[in-house]
């Protein structure tokens, strides 16, 4: 089963690559043009990252990407955990 999932994501490079580990259970994945990716057996997820015009406020500019999520082999149950365990590391308070 193939299931893509896209967000859009406001922090720098460095900080999704510092976090990425952890909200991905430390699993041994690969980066490769643009993407982070995982492969074991006929299962494998793939993270690509896009570049998004920044978020300016004043003199304060934020990078922006849009993330694509894709699956192959997994459950839509295996799927549902996986992103809720990927957003709890990247979820950012606001008001």
């Amino acid at each position: 089963m193939k299931l893509p999932r896209t967000f859009e994501m406001t922090m720098t490079l460095e900080e999704f690559r510092r976090l990425l580990p952890a909200a991905v259970g430390h699993v041994s994945f690969a980066e490769e043009d643009g993407a982070f990716a995982y492969r074991e057996d006929r299962r494998e997820w793939r993270i690509g990252l896009k570049s998004l015009q920044p978020l300016q406020a004043g003199l304060m500019r934020l990078e922006r990407y849009r993330l694509d999520f894709d699956f192959a082999g997994y459950s839509t149950g295996e799927i549902e955990d996986f992103m809720a365990r990927f957003e709890m590391y990247f979820r950012r308070g606001g008001g």
